[in-house]
């Protein structure tokens, strides 16, 4: 079907656009009226992120609503540990827990990969083929999932944490037992990226959440290899990758074989372009909290942001919405890169 607006898959090939295209991460939910009745309809969040039906709401709402250039496909980056064996729960205002973590290598060699992982996700692949008929080709739609460190991170820790110090430890003390995990990772996102990809998404996000708690040493040895390996396998549509706080590998992150390269707002536009030279596309950065600001400041903001950037520029925030964010403040900021021209 052909897309009626096809600005974002135009810009993240790195054709000459009008404008920069806009959506936003966490944009299929949180803040919006109809998701929080969705939410609320459920006993708990991974009902609604197992329901293809209820995802197809959430995902379609932004679009509807707020006149963003894509869709992303309402999931969760830890479904891919539950379909490999390891189910988590996700608890209201605490975040995930896993009531059992990776330890041994008994543990690593007891989980299932590749496509018996990504064979479990059958309702994600649903959710996807009826967003597309529901979209009507009026934007691509995003399917995305983490990158290996961060799913390894909250496999070993079992929450989140602001050191995943226990994950960090099997990296020093067990490196050979973390890249066994770490691949076992990355061929189940491999086959669960590409099941998507063949149920209709137009373009694939990794989000690598907890990139910057590594070192420069330690990302370039249990985290790079494995973004690489999936950048390679993933060449049906442009891929952008996002990790949040690597500011120091951006070189390394320029050399995969992506279409774009999203930033945090602790990156300049113009340091990235330094590292990186003019080929890739890049993606960001407004500060989410900037929304929380006067609407006057958050259109004066985003305009300056816009005119840093210049072109190959996919217009973002740095890091995914606020649930307090309001909805006027989001209006306020895809208005603004709607009536920005080049």
């Amino acid at each position: 079907m052909k897309l009626q607006n096809d600005l974002f898959l135009r810009a993240i090939t790195g054709e000459v656009v009008e404008r920069p295209p806009v959506w936003l991460m966490r944009q299929a939910g949180r803040t919006l009226p109809n998701y929080r009745k969705i939410r609320a309809s459920v006993p708990d969040f991974k009902t609604l992120v197992e329901s293809p039906e209820l995802i197809v709401e959430a995902t379609v709402e932004p679009v509807e609503v707020l006149g963003v250039d894509a869709a992303i496909i309402f999931s969760d980056i830890l479904v891919i540990p539950e379909a490999m064996g390891l189910p988590y729960e996700l608890l209201e205002k605490r975040g995930p827990r896993f009531p059992r973590t990776i330890k041994t290598q008994a543990d690593v060699r007891g989980l299932r990969t590749g496509v018996d992982a990504a064979a479990q996700l059958a309702h994600t692949y649903e959710s996807v083929r009826l967003t597309k008929q529901r979209l009507q080709g009026r934007v691509p739609l995003i399917g995305f999932a983490g990158a290996p460190w961060t799913i390894m991170a909250y496999m070993v820790e079992g929450s989140g944490s602001k050191t995943f110090a226990s994950a960090k430890e099997m990296l020093f003390k067990s490196p050979e037992l973390a890249h066994q995990l770490l691949d076992k990772i990355t061929q189940a996102t491999i086959a669960y990226l590409k099941e998507k990809i063949i149920a209709g998404v137009d373009v694939i996000q990794l989000f690598d959440s907890w990139a910057g708690i590594l070192s420069p040493h330690q990302y370039h040895q249990f985290a790079m290899p494995y973004l690489k390996e999936i950048c390679d396998h993933i060449q049906e549509v442009p891929v952008t990758v996002f990790s949040k706080g690597a500011w120091f590998a951006l070189k390394e992150i320029g050399a995969l074989n992506c279409q774009a390269i999203g930033l945090d707002w602790n990156t300049t536009p113009q340091f990235a372009r330094a590292q990186l030279g003019n080929e890739k596309v890049l993606q960001g950065n407004l500060d989410p909290c900037q929304l929380f600001d006067t609407l006057d400041n958050i259109e004066k903001a985003t305009l300056s942001m816009l005119k840093e950037f210049g072109t190959k520029h996919i217009a973002n925030l740095g890091h995914g919405v606020y649930p307090e964010t309001p909805v006027e403040a989001i209006h306020c900021f895809v208005d603004t890169v709607k009536r920005f021209r080049y």
